[in-house]
């Protein structure tokens, strides 16, 4: 027996205004845990939605620069303290995981509130919790997703462009990974799972149809029409098939490589998430002997600004540089559901592929 709880969410230019009403149906006393900038992009019109509805802030706190178990502890406590009955996490992925790390310790509501859709965590019912010095520590599973998320595309349209391009790539991973970890299991699947890769196409159909002109319209900080569908794949499809998905089919081989490369200085400061793991799909596709997908994938990338070859990632195609990083691919738990084995020199043979790809697609 097992219970599925789906998110709730309202969406659309403006959206904020329903903060007030949302939280009403929970409790009158919010505390509000975010970072600066997602303070001042959208605390005002938060703000007056509280007001209107008569509610009271009971705190409003900065999250932290990580998403850590003391900075959830901390603000759990003081959120207790202040007699909070809801809790609003405001801003990208990590204030947003603190936020439902403190609901959940402090077994209260929460709602979200994105401010750039970079990930699903606005929706989905996990929070990834860092150590003090920034490393990974583990994943904090919740029985249910966040109470409410409010999607503001006026306030996701003002936030810088790079974000959205990165969402979109980790968004398309969705749809290629879980596809490909699944692949030998497809007719005895459970229907939580095969609902969420019939969901899964909805994270590569909308960026594909309106993945460019979202970007366009982000550049010129418009809530268009194209926008709100790439930030409904990027935040909702992908949430909705993170929390239906079997866990073991829930990534593959491009969040393998992803992790792999972080072992390297300065990796993960150089690159978005979500940029390096849309450039493993590609290298996902050549070890799986689809050329014809992974060209198609390297326009729709180019086409974003996505990175397509190991310059994009400003790294060096030396093989004995990437050895620990292709070793640590090949033993992570990402690796462990694939429809076939697959070895560092299967991975490196991808890789090459992705360069030769792009040296073709060049000439």
């Amino acid at each position: 027996m097992h219970t599925v709880t789906l998110p709730a969410y309202t969406v659309g230019a403006g959206a904020c205004s329903k903060l007030g009403e949302i939280c009403a149906l929970f409790g009158k006393k919010l505390f509000f845990i975010g970072g600066e900038k997602a303070y001042a992009a959208a605390f005002c019109q938060l703000s007056a939605s509280v007001l209107a509805h008569k509610l009271t802030l009971a705190g409003k706190e900065l999250f932290g620069d990580d998403c850590t178990q003391q900075n959830i502890d901390a603000l759990a406590q003081k959120a207790q303290a202040a007699g909070a009955e809801v809790i609003v996490g405001v801003g990208g992925g990590k204030a947003l995981d603190t936020a439902k790390g403190v609901a959940f310790q402090a077994k209260l509501p929460v709602v979200t509130v994105p401010t750039i859709a970079a990930t699903c965590a606005a929706v989905t019912a996990l929070s990834v919790v860092y150590r003090p010095d920034g490393s990974f520590e583990r994943f904090y599973y919740y029985d249910r997703p966040a109470d409410h998320a409010i999607i503001d595309t006026n306030i996701i349209a003002k936030a810088p462009s790079i974000y959205l391009r990165a969402g979109m790539g980790d968004t398309l991973a969705k749809y290629y990974e879980p596809t490909f970890s699944a692949r030998n299991d497809m007719s005895g699947l459970d229907h939580s799972t095969a609902l969420a890769l019939t969901i899964a196409k909805m994270c590569i159909d909308p960026i594909f149809t309106y993945g460019e002109q979202a970007m366009a319209d982000c550049a010129a900080k418009t809530a268009s029409f194209a926008l709100e569908q790439a930030v409904l794949a990027v935040i909702v499809s992908t949430g909705l098939v993170s929390i239906l998905v079997k866990d073991c089919y829930n990534c593959a081989m491009a969040h393998a490589l992803f992790y792999g490369l972080a072992l390297l200085p300065q990796f993960e400061q150089n690159n978005l998430h979500g940029d390096a793991v849309a450039y493993g799909i590609l290298v996902q596709l050549m070890v799986d002997q689809n050329p014809a997908e992974a060209k198609r994938l390297r326009q729709l990338l180019l086409n974003l600004g996505c990175p397509t070859c190991l310059a994009d990632l400003q790294l060096c195609c030396d093989r004995k540089l990437l050895e620990p990083c292709l070793q640590d691919a090949i033993a992570g738990p990402d690796m462990e559901t694939l429809p076939y084995q697959v070895n560092t020199d299967q991975l490196w043979a991808g890789i090459l592929a992705v360069e030769k790809l792009a040296l073709k697609q060049e000439d």
